[in-house]
C-alpha cells in the first residue's frame, strides 16, 4: 500500500490510518483518488492486522474540501451517471467494510468529503471544521450518497435544509444535529481518533462486524425483519471462537484474546 499517490496508508497496534494527501487542492476528491481508496479498504479488509481505522486528511485546512471540479464540469448525463455510480458503490464499500472506521474531520469536509465522512461509522470534528453539501451552488445534487446518507442520520428536514441551501455549518452546529459525534480541540484531534479507534480495534472483531451489519441492514428494513436481523446475527455470534473467549474471559476474570474467528 506504500505506491498509492494520493493517500497514505499506515498500520500500527490494530489501527490502519488512511490520510488524503493532495494537500495543494485541500484534498479534492479526484476519480483517481477514490480508485485508491478503493484499492486501499480492498487491501485492509484483509488484513487481519488493521481492525480500525481512521480517515483523515493532509493540511490544517482540509479533510476533503469536495470533489475535484475539473473533472465534474466536463461531464454529460451518461458520464455523470455513471461517476455518480462509481462513487457511490466506494462509499458503500467504506460503509460496509466489516471494520469500524473513524472519520477524524480535520478541517473543510464538504460535497464529497462530507459523503465520505457519512460513510464512516463515526464521525469526530475539529472545532475548526467546516461541514457542508454546496453541489447546488454549481448547478448539481450531492452524487456519491449524500442526500440518501444525511437524511438518515440527521432527519429529513435538516437535510434538505443542508443540500437545498448549499450551506456550510460549524462542528459545534454538526454535532448538534447528530453529523458528527464529538468536537475536539483541533489539536487534539487525531490523538482522539487513534484513542477511539485503539478502543474499537481491541473489541472482539467478528462480533464488531456483526454489530456494524446489524445498524446498516436493520436500517434499511421495518423493525420486524430488523430484529430478525439481529437475532440470526446474534446466533452466528454464539457459534465463533471468540465468544467462548469473550465469556470464559469474563467468568475468568481476566483480559479476552480475540482470535477474530
Amino acid at each position: 500500500m506504500s505506491d498509492f499517490e494520493n493517500i497514505l496508508v499506515e498500520i500500527d497496534g490494530g489501527v490502519a490510518t488512511i490520510t488524503f494527501n493532495r494537500p495543494k487542492v485541500l484534498n479534492a476528491l479526484s476519480a483517481a483518488t477514490l480508485k485508491e481508496l478503493s484499492q486501499a479498504l480492498d487491501a485492509l479488509v484483509a488484513n487481519d492486522e488493521a481492525r480500525a481505522i481512521v480517515i483523515t486528511g493532509s493540511g490544517d485546512k482540509a479533510f476533503i474540501a469536495g470533489a475535484d471540479i475539473n473533472e465534474l464540469a466536463v461531464l454529460g448525463a451518461t458520464d455523470g451517471q455513471q461517476v455518480a455510480r462509481y462513487g457511490q458503490s466506494v462509499m458503500d464499500k467504506l460503509e460496509g467494510l466489516g471494520k469500524p472506521v473513524i472519520a477524524a474531520i480535520n478541517g473543510f469536509a464538504l460535497g464529497g468529503g462530507c459523503e465520505l465522512a457519512l460513510a464512516c461509522h463515526l464521525r469526530l470534528a475539529s472545532d475548526a471544521a467546516k461541514i457542508g453539501l454546496p453541489e447546488i451552488n454549481l448547478g448539481v445534487l450531492p452524487g456519491h450518497g449524500g442526500t440518501q446518507r444525511l437524511a438518515r442520520l440527521v432527519g429529513k428536514g435538516r437535510a434538505l435544509d443542508l443540500i437545498c441551501t448549499g450551506r456550510h455549518i460549524s462542528a459545534a452546529e454538526a454535532k448538534e444535529i447528530g453529523l458528527v459525534n464529538e468536537v475536539i480541540p483541533h489539536d487534539e484531534l487525531l490523538s482522539r481518533a487513534r484513542e477511539l479507534a485503539e478502543t474499537l480495534a481491541s473489541k472482539a472483531p467478528v462480533a464488531m462486524r456483526y454489530c456494524l451489519e446489524a445498524v446498516n441492514q436493520g436500517l434499511e428494513t421495518t423493525l420486524t425483519e430488523g430484529l430478525v436481523i439481529e437475532a440470526n446475527l446474534f446466533g452466528l455470534a454464539c457459534a465463533t471462537e471468540d465468544q467462548k473467549e469473550g465469556m470464559g474471559a469474563f467468568l475468568g476474570k481476566r483480559k479476552p484474546e480475540w482470535k477474530g474467528r
